[in-house]
């Protein structure tokens, strides 16, 4: 466990101290040992609180590790023969390992959701989200989980996944007949550096959006050093290393770390939903998705949706050489992307959507096999230090790597009875915000229409009437007024207006 610490931030409330000088001697030497001790280059001549700050970051990391990973990852082996993998390694998951919404009876929907229900009453389901990007690509700096899509309530995707995790409370209490404080789904929030604090506020100024404050866990993601098309970590000023993200795989480190599965351990956690922050549609705590995985028993299940079409450019989650994984659509041919079950659908059609279940066991055991996950290389144009100067260089071409892993590059891990997939229907569950405004496609614009759609959808099977001058207006119904379209049969017979909102009374 303390070596996994080793690749993650210090909180961002922690103030460094200066080392002694055994301990400076000492890691000195490690860095020197691993090829790394360029590092320490200007540190006699720093001020004494930038020494403490130097040391401290240095102290996060094993260098001798991560010379190993930029060994192997600016010398990748050769591949034979043409590079790619044998097309005939590449198969569906099987039936036994997978169901699908769109064809599953009604009988199975409500018996996963009715076990899904009990098990959030015996608060034995937690929430993992990952939320350490910005809104950089939206025109913003805050946390995209800050960011309003426009809807007509104004609720941040924050809100609006806060308020559902409220609503499946709710919902598993009356379930069980139990007074709803009684009731808790913790919620991980997982940052980065540089939203960490940010997410920190917005929760407190929203006084957690109803939820308890205890349940509300945020951490910080890990970084790890930049290295250079040499091997060598880069330094970004005289008195820091240059660091990135460790992607979405980090997300396994920071568990650990944080503290994140001891507090689950206490809790007595034993199922796990984890997902991206900029998917507006997200079931959160999805009690189907929870009892669908835990009456097949599995350690990891993943939701995907339907792909579009043969030429979507999603990555597909199959089996590859008989072990669970996500296979990007740029490593698959033409034919292989064509290729049909049945007239109109798709052999390899599951869409990832980075969203997933894990049981609590599993994540138990990730010291075990953390440092055994693929880390993925990312060339980029990367401002550093002049080692002679000190002065920062801004480079025109890329003269190093980020290394970062992805979540489901542990999936091959498994032997594939602890592994399963569930399809959903994308309009349901899917939404994702990645683009600015004005786009057209997976943008704000998208998010708040898909949202309303889905809305007047609901309200429609109620038995309301919609009208509306435009065709296309939908209604926002609050999460705390519905889950998944439940509960609103006080609107049959009613006439609604679209555009409009549909809160709590």
């Amino acid at each position: 466990m303390e070596q996994v610490k080793e690749f993650l931030h210090l909180s961002h409330k922690q103030i460094p101290k200066p080392p002694t000088d055994e301990q400076l001697a000492s890691l000195r030497e490690k860095y020197t040992q691993a090829g790394q001790g360029h590092v320490f280059t200007f540190y006699d001549d720093l001020s004494t609180s930038d020494k403490a700050s130097l040391y401290s970051q240095l102290s996060l990391f094993d260098p001798t590790y991560i010379s190993q990973l930029a060994s192997k990852a600016l010398n990748p082996p050769k591949p034979t023969g043409d590079g790619q993998a044998p097309e005939a390694a590449l198969q569906p998951l099987p039936s036994s390992a997978s169901a699908s919404i769109l064809d599953s009876s009604p009988s199975d929907i409500d018996r996963w959701c009715s076990a899904g229900l009990d098990l959030i009453a015996q608060n034995k389901v937690a929430v993992v989200l990952m939320a350490g990007g910005q809104g950089t690509r939206l025109g913003s700096s805050a946390p995209k989980g800050c960011y309003d899509i426009g809807l007509p309530s104004s609720k941040s995707l924050f809100q609006i996944q806060a308020e559902r995790i409220r609503k499946v409370e709710q919902l598993a209490a009356k379930k069980a007949g139990v007074p709803v404080e009684s009731v808790s789904v913790p919620w991980y929030v997982m940052t980065s550096g540089p939203t960490r604090g940010p997410t920190e506020k917005f929760f407190e100024e929203h006084k957690y959006f109803g939820l308890r404050k205890e349940n509300v866990f945020v951490f910080e993601q890990g970084v790890l050093p930049c290295i250079s098309n040499e091997g060598k970590i880069l330094l970004e000023s005289k008195a820091k290393v240059a660091v990135a993200p460790d992607g979405n795989g980090g997300i396994y480190n920071a568990l650990i770390s944080a503290g994140v599965i001891e507090d689950m351990r206490r809790r007595g956690v034993a199922h796990i939903h984890a997902y991206c922050v900029d998917n507006c549609l997200v079931k959160v705590a999805d009690p189907v998705f929870v009892g669908f995985a835990a009456e097949k028993d599995v350690d990891i299940a993943t939701k995907a949706v339907r792909k579009r079409g043969a030429a979507e450019p999603v990555g597909l989650i199959l089996l590859k050489n008989g072990r669970p994984g996500v296979v990007e659509y740029s490593e698959i041919c033409k034919a292989t992307a064509e290729a049909e079950e049945a007239p109109g659908k798709l052999k390899f059609r599951a869409a990832n959507i980075v969203n997933h279940y894990y049981s609590f066991r599993f994540l138990e055991t990730i010291p075990m096999w953390v440092r055994g996950l693929e880390h993925h290389v990312a060339r980029k144009k990367i401002p550093y230090a002049d080692l002679k100067t000190g002065e920062t260089v801004k480079p025109e071409k890329p003269n190093g790597i980020k290394l970062e892993q992805f979540v489901f590059d542990v999936f091959p891990q498994l032997e594939l009875d602890k592994f399963a997939c569930m399809e959903v229907r994308r309009e349901d569950e899917f939404s994702p915000l990645k683009n600015a405004k004005g786009t057209g496609e997976d943008d704000p614009d998208t998010s708040r229409r898909d949202i309303m759609a889905q809305g007047k959808k609901w309200v429609r099977a109620a038995g309301a009437l919609v009208t509306s001058e435009d065709p296309e207006a939908g209604i926002e119904v609050s999460p705390l007024m519905s889950y998944g379209g439940e509960g609103l049969e006080g609107l049959q017979g009613k006439s609604i207006r679209a555009p409009a909102i549909i809160e709590v009374e």
